[in-house]
Parts: structure tokens; sequence; C-alpha cells
């Protein structure tokens, strides 16, 4: 079997990711720089530690990334300690990180310099469905690289998307996420102003949930009204940082995104507000700060 790297295996994604690799028999390497204890239970599974990213490279023939963004992307791939530093020719670089588009073609060249295949494989659904392996995969690749990762990948994705060439992946998560996060602003708008205009946003819920208005998203924003804040596990810090990769690609493409960055500066501004480490729920208690509305029991 293929010997796996992995970078991000303490964070809310991908420590599933990397247990269920592990789980199906896959020799697993981690670099771990933070919270050790995440990977506790890895490392009693059978995985090791590498002490930089260069290591793990030269212990690897697939290496997946898992991290914030592109500036950690960047920082595991270059460098002198950097996965390229490290790589022999043929392996294979998943960077399954929602990063810009713009920086993935450049790692794509630098990788092919080296004989080192760069692939775009961003995530879809939640640090549940990753620990329970069912998560969705959106794959940018070329098709004899997509049908020789497709079987690793089955490891902890339920669906799997090939959704064009290279570069393709992290576009389409960005269009995803931007429709994701204009449908969250919007819902807190919403209920900010149904409140203050003096209506129940409860009845605004009935009325959308029997439409076809009706989304998962808008119901995991729905479940504020009842105190519930953690129903969608993704930091508003991380929210503005992806439609903010999507403004950028637009801007780069000459293409208007005046909804884009209406709901770019929403998040900016929700941030700004205090709510930054919180998850996106919270963007119903930033419209409470901005307008008086009393939506979250306390």
């Amino acid at each position: 079997m293929q010997r796996i790297g992995f970078i991000g295996a303490s964070g809310m994604m991908g420590h599933g990711m990397a247990k269920n690799l592990r789980a199906k028999g896959y020799p697993l390497a981690l670099t771990v720089h933070k919270k050790r204890d995440r990977v506790a239970d890895l490392l009693g599974a059978g995985a090791t530690l590498a002490a930089t990213p260069k290591e793990l490279a030269a212990a690897s023939d697939i290496v997946f990334l898992c991290v914030t963004g592109t500036p950690q992307v960047e920082a595991s791939v270059l460098g002198d300690t950097g996965l390229l530093s490290g790589a022999a020719r043929g392996m294979m670089i998943v960077d399954c990180s929602t990063s810009e588009p713009d920086s993935t073609a450049r790692l794509r060249e630098q990788c092919a310099a080296a004989g080192v295949t760069y692939i775009d494989a961003p995530l879809a659904r939640t640090p549940v469905e990753a620990e329970a392996g069912k998560l969705n995969l959106m794959v940018g690749a070329e098709a004899a690289d997509f049908a020789k990762l497709e079987p690793v990948l089955r490891a902890f994705a339920e669906n799997i998307f090939h959704v064009g060439g290279p570069g393709a992946g992290h576009t389409i998560k960005l269009l995803n996420n931007f429709i994701a996060q204009a449908i969250c602003t919007a819902t807190a708008e919403a209920f900010a102003v149904g409140q203050r205009a003096g209506i129940d946003p409860k009845k605004l819920v009935e009325l959308v949930s029997a439409g076809i208005v009706n989304s998962g998203i808008f119901q995991t924003m729905a479940k504020t009204l009842d105190g519930t804040m953690d129903a969608l596990k993704f930091e508003l810090n991380n929210a503005r940082k992806d439609v903010r990769y999507y403004t950028h690609l637009a801007e780069n493409l000459g293409a208007p995104s005046v909804v884009g960055e209406a709901v770019h500066q929403s998040l900016v501004l929700a941030c700004a507000l205090g709510h930054g480490a919180k998850f996106v729920p919270s963007l119903v208690e930033a419209q409470e700060q901005l307008t008086g509305a009393k939506l979250v029991p306390r």
C-alpha cells in the first residue's frame, strides 16, 4: 500500500481523515507542530512522527495537506525544509485545504519541475463526517492521476467528484463556499430585520422550511433561534478567508462580484465585532450587536 504522509492531522477535519487512512491499513506518518494531544490516538494506532515536511516527504508516496489556507500550504511545500526539498520523483501532494487557485497553479508548476504531481482536492461537510469517513471531495486532476488517487481517497470520503483538470477543485470549492456564506449572511440579516419589524423569526423559519428557499445551511442558521451556536463547526475567520479568496478569483478574472464583496464585508464586520474565533452561526450575534435585535435565547 502507498505510504501516506499527512500535514494537519491535529485539525478538526484532518484528524478524521488521517484516522480513517490508518484504519484502512495505510502506513501513516505525520508532522505535528501544535496540539500533539489531538494525534495521540493516531500514534497509538501505529502512525509515526516526522520532524519536518522534508522528512515526511522522504518517507511518503502521497502527502495530504489539510491546513488553514494558502500561507500554510506554501510554507509546507516550499523552503529548505518543505515537502519539495525531500520529495522523490513520482511523489504526489494532495492539497485538501481551501487555497487560492493562483497559488495552487504556481505550486503545481514548481512540483512538476521536480517530477512531483500536485493535486487539489478540497473538502466539504463537517468534522463529524470526517471522523466517520464520509467527507465530500472535489478533485482537480488529470484523469490518470485521479484514477490512481481515488482508491486512497475512498478511505475517508463518501462522495468524490472529479470536477475537472488541475486547479478545478480549488476553484469550485470557492464557488461552493461563497454560496454557503451568502445564505448564512442573508439569513442572519433577515432574522434581525424581521425581529426589529415585530416578526417572530421562527415563523419565517416555518415558512422557508416548507418551500424551495429551504436548505441545510438555512436550517443550521435557524438553530441559533433555539440557542444552538455550533451546528456548523466552521470558524468565522476561515469563512472570511474563503470568501476573500473567492473575491480575489473574481477580480483576477475581471468578473464583477457585487454579492461576493457584500458577503465578504459582512464576515469582516462580524470578525471585527469579536466573533472571528466563533463558528459561522455567530453571524446572528453580530446582527444583534448591529441592530439591537434579540434573537439568541440567553
